[in-house]
């Protein structure tokens, strides 16, 4: 696996979905690890700590640079985090995360040309606790044919019991 120097690949600058974004400074092919994503590695339980009294960034308490791992870690962009932070959500994003060993790399999933914002589905989890109106707290704006509303991972469907 070959990581390109993000510095050639991509610039962060003002986003029409959501604050600042990242776009690609020049073609990249489909399949090409772009950037990892850096900063503090933390335990899970220091992460919530962390957030836990409504803090984040600019005061939002759902806008974190937090991205799970592992059962046991994550990586918190806020410390000592790279550009791979300003990449937005997209429920049908041209870009994906791949994680290695506890190291997430951002890989293009398509041809990505000059200038097009990179964007990968955040699928961020849930849990039974959620309180009602989550999906809006972590609203999606990327406005694809594909958009479910949220970047919350999609709501597993209740299978429906056959009767004869």
């Amino acid at each position: 696996m070959r990581v390109i120097r993000n510095s050639k690949l991509i610039r962060v600058r003002k986003s029409k979905i959501h604050g600042f974004g990242v776009f690609a400074k020049r073609n990249i092919p489909a399949g090409t690890y772009i950037v990892e994503y850096l900063g503090e590695r933390v335990t899970n339980r220091e992460a919530e700590r962390r957030y836990e009294y409504g803090e984040g960034v600019r005061g939002d308490p759902n806008h974190t640079f937090l991205f799970c791992v592992s059962s046991r870690h994550t990586i918190d962009a806020g410390v000592n985090g790279n550009d791979a932070r300003f990449i937005n959500h997209s429920c049908d994003g041209n870009c994906e995360s791949d994680v290695r060993n506890g190291r997430v790399f951002i890989m293009s999933r398509r041809d990505i040309k000059r200038g097009e914002e990179l964007l990968y589905d955040y699928s961020l989890m849930r849990s039974k606790d959620d309180p009602p109106g989550i999906d809006k707290q972590y609203r999606c704006r990327c406005g694809t044919k594909a958009c479910r509303g949220s970047m919350l991972e999609p709501k597993k469907r209740k299978r429906r019991r056959r009767t004869r």
